[in-house]
């Protein structure tokens, strides 16, 4: 499965957004520190979700990481978040 798949997997179940948008911008980056042949390692995210209407910026910040998980994290060398409730 793509690392893009799998975001967007846990996301959806952790949060059930209103808007999700993942652009991979690996190839943006390419001769970069990170980057990997095909992608898979600079993304950027657009999310919308009423969970994150209680949330200051750090703590939006920290629930997507954590739903994310520890492992999915570590194979992305840049991840940009744009969250809104």
């Amino acid at each position: 499965m793509r690392i893009e798949d799998e975001m967007r997997d846990k996301l959806r179940a952790a949060f059930q957004p209103r808007e999700l948008v993942i652009v991979d911008e690996s190839e943006k980056h390419r001769g970069h520190a990170g980057y990997r042949e095909g992608g898979q390692s600079h993304f950027q995210v657009t999310i919308a979700a009423d969970a994150f209407e209680p949330m200051n910026r750090i703590e939006r910040h920290r629930a997507v990481h954590d739903a994310l998980g520890k492992d999915l994290v570590g194979r992305i060398h840049a991840l940009s978040l744009q969250i809104t409730a």
